[in-house]
């Protein structure tokens, strides 16, 4: 009846702090909803110029989400423009059948919490594989193809073609065609309002054809 579709940055803040919205989603949604999440890689323009300014943003969505904890900044190299690694090994996870969100949830915790540096490959790699119970080599060697750095490209475009700028983004879609996209938000409430008057509408569509019958067609 519904599908759900999540954009995100595996190392992005934002998306850590929607983790919670996006379980309790798929918990209650279980039944009724498919559910997948795709990349949408951050660029220079999304990260941060300093240790000091990353340590800013993460107190300031620290305190607004209440987290009795500060996400770690010791994961960022300044050097790096782009964090491939940390998205490509979770990407590529999904060709060795870990379609769920093991591996990019264990690489954001070892940056995010622990400061690991996941932005080097052979570091992101030993942490997905580890958490998919994944040959790290064999991993890694996939993540570095130019059909899984491919697909992360092309998900990043559309996800820039949905007009927004901000991880996470969810796209809620329905079998009647309704569709709603959130850019931003990161708590459930909102998405679970969309998701049941969404659910309504397309209950009272199935009823309707029940009684009735495909539209005439002509």
């Amino acid at each position: 009846m519904l599908k759900v579709t999540y954009y995100l940055e595996v190392i992005s803040s934002w998306c850590w702090w929607a983790e919670p919205a996006w379980t309790e989603l798929k918990d209650r949604y279980s039944t009724q909803a498919t559910f997948d999440w795709k990349l949408a890689l951050m660029d220079a323009s999304g990260l941060p110029v300093s240790v000091a300014q990353c340590e800013w943003f993460y107190r300031r969505s620290g305190t607004i989400v209440r987290s009795p904890y500060m996400l770690n900044s010791g994961w960022y190299e300044p050097e790096l423009k782009e964090y491939l690694a940390p998205n490509l090994i979770a990407e590529a996870a999904k060709d060795f059948g870990v379609q769920d969100d093991r591996v990019r949830l264990a690489i954001a915790e070892a940056a995010l919490r622990h400061g690991r540096k996941v932005g080097q490959w052979e570091t992101a790699a030993e942490i997905g594989a580890a958490a998919a119970k994944l040959d790290p080599a064999k991993l890694l060697a996939r993540s570095r193809s130019p059909e899984v750095e491919a697909r992360a490209r092309e998900s990043t475009a559309e996800f820039h073609a949905l007009k927004v700028s901000q991880r996470p983004t969810f796209i809620l879609e329905s079998v009647i065609g309704d569709r709603a996209v959130f850019s931003g938000l990161a708590s459930a409430a909102p998405l679970v309002a969309t998701l049941d008057a969404m659910i309504s509408d397309a209950t009272a569509y199935a009823s309707h054809r029940a009684h009735f019958g495909p539209p005439p067609t002509t």
